[in-house]
């Protein structure tokens, strides 16, 4: 090893490599899987569904929201926003365009009061969003995403670009350029409650859903009391839907991502082995005279066979140390970029040098099976 430094560097390349990668990956696992709880804790966690399931309690029922489900959560603590929304049931010949015309329609029209649209927490591109006077005086005003702006061509609201739904003019009030919540929102037409109402009736039963945005840790409680406070004769009429269970998640998400990475680590020390175990064995071929003397001299196969292990061995636990080294850097450098904060267990920190020395032994074991097999007279000869 110290005759050739250069050969015995490359032959520890591979190990360096192999364990660096283990330990990034390993480190970068932990971390982004606290990235992405908190993310769920912040957005999923505070979100809330309630459904209008009046007609399969009693078909002659009818909505199963109130007309002021708005006005009647607010006396309930914990909720941000709150708002009924479903998708309007038009005509199959219904356009919607930039001038009224006839034919088919692929945009979808969603009924949606103020507090369904800031509960999906929409960002702007342009533009405003249509308020309580809007709903309560039934304006026709619509907000539409950016990519249902661009195919209708409409690049300002400059110039009060006007939305035909059918033969029904509407102002554009607003480009949405994203929202938090359900996106599918953003390849649809969002119209105020009322106005949708007085245009093309009430929704189809159980059609109309509600969007409730709370605090955080309030999710669970305000699904307990929404179908109370919305309908209090009939709260069976309703059926909330509370957040699923963020430790729930957080064991998916976590399982899948170090399942995933933990092969790709796998192949990295495949990688860093077979490269130990060739260039190992380019040595035994090379030392076969060396070999021979030594068993001339009385050394036996096992001796010549720890001679190259402990080679091998040595080779890979010093590339493990690099290796765990350098992979603490990379997973310290990627969170100073993306400023997160960095999760390394110390049970890595202390497992990779040994899964180095392992690999290395591991390496080592047939070219030291094939140097304890040369035969003295024959390797002198050479």
């Amino acid at each position: 090893m110290l005759r050739r430094p250069g050969r015995a560097v490359l032959t520890a390349l591979g190990t360096v490599l192999g364990v660096g990668s283990f330990v990034a990956v390993l480190g970068l696992t932990a971390t982004i899987s606290s990235q992405i709880d908190g993310r769920f804790n912040v957005l999923t966690a505070t979100e809330v569904t309630v459904e209008d399931v009046a007609v399969q309690q009693n078909e002659f029922a009818g909505p199963g929201f109130p007309a002021d489900a708005e006005q009647r959560l607010r006396a309930v603590a914990g909720i941000r926003n709150a708002g009924v929304l479903w998708t309007v049931r038009l005509d199959s010949t219904t356009t919607i365009g930039a001038m009224p015309s006839g034919g088919g329609n692929t945009t979808t029209v969603v009924a949606a009061s103020p507090g369904a649209v800031a509960a999906l927490v929409p960002t702007l591109q342009e533009g405003r969003l249509y308020d309580e006077f809007a709903e309560q005086s039934r304006q026709r005003v619509v907000l539409i995403g950016s990519g249902v702006a661009e195919r209708l061509g409409i690049t300002t609201l400059a110039t009060r670009p006007a939305l035909y739904i059918g033969q029904e003019p509407f102002t554009v009030a607003g480009i949405i350029a994203d929202v938090e919540r359900k996106p599918e929102n953003l390849l649809s037409v969002l119209v105020p409650r009322a106005t949708a109402q007085e245009l093309w009736g009430p929704p189809a039963p159980g059609g109309a859903s509600m969007l409730i945005a709370t605090e955080l840790g309030a999710a669970r409680q305000v699904a307990d009391l929404a179908p109370l406070a919305l309908r209090p004769d009939h709260p069976e009429y309703l059926k909330a839907v509370p957040p699923p269970d963020p430790r729930m998640l957080r064991s998916g998400v976590t399982s899948d991502l170090s399942a995933l990475f933990l092969l790709l680590a796998g192949i990295c020390l495949v990688i860093g082995a077979v490269g130990i175990a060739n260039t190992t064995l380019v040595a035994v071929l090379e030392r076969t005279g060396e070999i021979g003397l030594r068993r001339a001299l009385g050394a036996r196969g096992r001796h010549i066979s720890a001679q190259f292990l402990t080679e091998s061995a040595a080779l890979g636990a010093l590339g493990g140390l690099v290796g765990t080294s350098l992979g603490e850097l990379t997973v310290v450098a990627v969170c100073l970029a993306r400023d997160w904060t960095p999760v390394i267990h110390p049970v890595t920190v202390a497992a990779a040098p040994l899964v180095g020395l392992v690999t290395g032994l591991l390496a080592g074991l047939h070219p030291a099976w094939r140097a304890a097999r040369v035969e003295p007279a024959e390797a002198l000869r050479r």
